[in-house]
């Protein structure tokens, strides 16, 4: 973690909201209202965004202790991942080499998979351990028959995966460095309190919503406050970003205490206030910090398309600094969980569905983000950069942007 590199954005928040200014873009943007609602494009985007780029696919807290495993689907693609005895994890196609089958489903701890359907076994490593009547099956190397792997990458207490085998695309350049940062949430230490999944609208809608929160007095008016701030500046790692809003204020944690970084020297500047706002993964995670059950928490989000242009789906993971000890802590972090789940659910993705439908009628050529929202500007530059770039090119780009952190 560099908290240099912390205190200079704090700083900069800081400096803005005493001037009561922010950053602007240059410009507004006009996006055609077409790349929400194309079934092609949406196609093309889960094939060369979704499965050919690192996603971050858990919290290293989902998997805590070797064996732990997590079978998933992210646009077609059966992913396992499984913690070794090393404590390393591994990432696999979750198809048995025998047919094909899924060698498990759900989560669990197992240090063998056997497939349901004809019994072959492989360890937990994904290599070959037996396959079922070998005698009358027929002399096979097992070597060359284990789960196939793909590239995993474990930093900052969160896992990622590219679900291409073949993918040279290193995972470190793809972030950047950016991974250093979100290490100063600390959660490889964290515990994961709950998860539930939500539907949502197509997912780039879904994704605009954590872009900004210019909507937030407005849409979020009888949850959040109708006086709730609506202005934030942006910071950028290639194309994974932070948006936080320009104050000298914070609030203190566990607390309505409201904190006046400008009475204290920089030295002193706890470091939740330092990571205060909503950090993005591109292209589908979000992470925002919360107080509930009396210890830190941030709900990380994570966004992947359905099965049509219409449709996302949305696992909201509630991590935690600590489990909470007692009843009433527990009923208190249950409390902040579920009043987010109201505050996306039932405002933000039920707006973007409605939006979605309003879109695909066609009357709309363009829709605009403002020069108060850099971050949807950015994130719709960049994905259609990366939806259009060759092999070649995509990694000339990250390479580029790793060159250029490193400078």
């Amino acid at each position: 973690m560099s908290r240099e590199e912390l205190v200079s954005m704090t700083r900069s928040l800081v400096e803005h909201g005493a001037a009561d200014t922010m950053e602007y873009a240059d410009e507004i943007v006009r996006i055609p209202a077409s790349t929400y609602t194309d079934p092609e494009l949406f196609e093309l985007e889960k094939l060369n965004i979704f499965r050919r780029l690192p996603l971050m696919v858990a919290p290293s807290c989902e998997l805590p202790e070797p064996g732990d495993y997590k079978a998933m689907d992210i646009c077609g693609v059966p992913l396992l991942l499984a913690r070794q005895r090393d404590g390393t994890v591994g990432a696999f196609l979750n198809m048995c080499t025998h047919r094909g089958n899924p060698v498990v489903s759900g989560t669990g701890n197992a240090s063998r998979f056997t497939c349901g359907y004809h019994g072959w076994t492989f360890k937990n490593d994904g290599d070959l351990l037996g396959v079922a009547s070998p005698k009358d099956f027929g002399a096979v190397d097992k070597a060359a028959l284990c789960l196939k792997r793909f590239p995993v990458y474990e930093s900052a207490g969160l896992i990622w995966a590219t679900l291409d085998p073949d993918s040279e695309l290193s995972i470190a350049d793809y972030l950047g460095g950016y991974d250093g940062l979100l290490s100063a949430f600390g959660f490889e230490g964290w515990t994961l309190f709950s998860q539930r999944t939500l539907a949502g609208p197509n997912w780039k809608t879904a994704y605009d919503g954590y872009l900004d929160f210019y909507h937030l007095p407005v849409l979020h008016k009888d949850t959040f406050g109708a006086d709730f701030f609506n202005r934030a500046n942006y910071f950028f790692w290639g194309p994974h970003q932070r948006l936080s809003s320009p104050s000298k204020f914070v609030q203190k944690t566990g607390s309505d205490e409201q904190i006046d970084l400008t009475q204290l020297s920089e030295d002193e500047w706890p470091d939740d206030a330092l990571t205060q706002g909503v950090w993005t993964i591109f292209p589908h995670i979000s992470i925002a910090s919360f107080y509930g059950g009396g210890q830190r928490g941030a709900m990380i989000s994570q966004l992947f398309p359905g099965d049509t242009v219409a449709e996302s789906y949305t696992t909201q993971y509630y991590v935690m600094e600590n489990q909470p000890d007692t009843e009433e802590q527990v009923k208190s972090a249950h409390e902040q969980f579920d009043f987010l789940e109201i505050v996306v659910r039932d405002e933000d993705y039920a707006t973007g569905k409605r939006q979605h439908e309003a879109l695909q009628s066609g009357m709309l050529d363009h829709v605009l983000f403002g020069k108060n929202e850099r971050g949807g500007q950015v994130f719709h530059q960049w994905v259609e950069r990366l939806t259009n770039a060759n092999d070649e090119e995509l990694l000339e780009i990250f390479a580029g942007e790793r060159r250029e952190a490193a400078e």
